[in-house]
């Protein structure tokens, strides 16, 4: 049995990958695999509204908003957030690698601030001690620190909220979205990588309010405009078509499974069991400050006195058949990914593992 913890591409249900393999061998009984279907055939448009609608109605995403599936990556957005949004002023909170790369990438366009950084303690919590300046465009977050096992909390989202003011904000959720309810109504834009919570990589979403758009004054090429997504309803070119398709089946998975609701209680009982293991360990701990810590990717070490056994452990839980539980080098240890379609028994299968493991030494 394999239990996946991948950080992303990372596990999907079972039943969305089963539905997906046999759309690749013949989709909707069209006699042609989804992988060499036209995406202006009759049959895929379908998909693509379906696959917005159920975002929409999953998130409870307001009027006025927007919601479309690109290519490139949450990378991508890095610049073409700025790029579509700040004219000449933008504001950025520091809580991990893909924050400070998705602020590089705003210098390139007018002065963009960070407020706060938690860099000098290697990203082990999220900063609370800043100002939003109130001249800024928009202000970015990343809401889940995937390397570092850090996660802005319901309470410290609330706090931007209201520390925001009337500054639009902006958010990388890729490793969050779908998790736990958001108050969409909050943010001019949320964008992220489809391959932790939604789908194979090859997708991104984007959540965008209409009126934050066509405010900039300099020219923005066609394929970086938002607004030629919006007007096209992702279709302008020739969209990621399995990914979208396969994310489609995942948002009726969510569905059929008590929604972003269902998902988040599923999410804090799997994260509550883990996290009580590594508290309770003679020989791990964990790497996030504890009010700070992840749901969706949680990091643990081994204990100073115990570092010489981090290979033996590893080939350990491989054999015991867990997949992906190598920690990113910036943080090192172990790293298990608990996104949507991990199931508890997964999760308690780790336990099991680390238990064992502990006895032994």
């Amino acid at each position: 049995m394999k239990y996946n913890f991948n950080a992303g591409p990372s596990v999907l249900p079972q039943e969305v990958i089963k539905q997906t393999a046999e759309a690749v061998m013949d989709f909707q009984g069209e006699g042609l695999s989804i992988l060499e279907i036209s995406h202006r055939a009759k049959y895929f448009q379908p998909v693509m509204d379906e696959a917005e609608a159920l975002m929409k109605e999953l998130l409870d995403v307001p009027e006025g908003y927007r919601v479309i599936f690109l290519g490139g990556g949450a990378s991508l957005q890095f610049c073409m957030v700025p790029f579509n949004l700040m004219e000449n002023k933008s504001a950025y909170l520091n809580t991990g690698v893909w924050a400070k790369k998705a602020l590089k990438e705003a210098k390139a366009f007018g002065e963009a601030v960070e407020v706060a950084s938690s860099a000098d303690a290697n990203y082990t919590f999220i900063p609370t001690d800043y100002e939003i300046p109130q001249d800024a465009q928009y202000f970015h977050i990343t809401t889940n620190n995937t390397i570092y096992g850090t996660e802005l909390s319901d309470k410290k989202l609330a706090d931007i909220y209201k520390k925001r003011g009337n500054v639009p904000l902006v958010a990388d959720m890729s490793s969050d979205i779908l998790s736990r309810p958001i108050d969409v109504s909050q943010y001019g834009l949320i964008y992220g990588g489809a391959q932790k919570n939604l789908a194979p990589a090859g997708v991104t979403f984007v959540i965008v309010r209409e009126d934050m758009l066509g405010k900039v004054s300099r020219h923005i090429p066609t394929m970086l405009d938002y607004r030629t997504h919006v007007e096209n309803g992702s279709m302008f070119n020739t969209p990621p078509v399995l990914p979208v398709y396969t994310g489609m089946l995942t948002l009726r998975w969510l569905k059929a499974n008590g929604g972003v609701k269902g998902a988040e209680a599923r999410n804090i009982a799997k994260a509550n069991l883990l996290y009580d293991c590594i508290d309770h360990s003679k020989i791990f701990v964990g790497t996030a400050k504890e009010e700070d810590r992840s749901r969706m990717n949680i990091c643990f070490v081994l204990k100073p006195e115990y570092q010489d056994l981090q290979d033996d452990f590893f080939k350990f839980a491989s054999e015991r058949g867990m997949v992906g539980i190598k920690g990113h080098r910036s943080v090192g240890g172990f790293r298990a990914s608990c996104y949507n379609a991990l199931t508890l028994e997964a999760v308690q299968a780790l336990v099991d593992c680390i238990k064992e493991y502990e006895a032994r030494h």
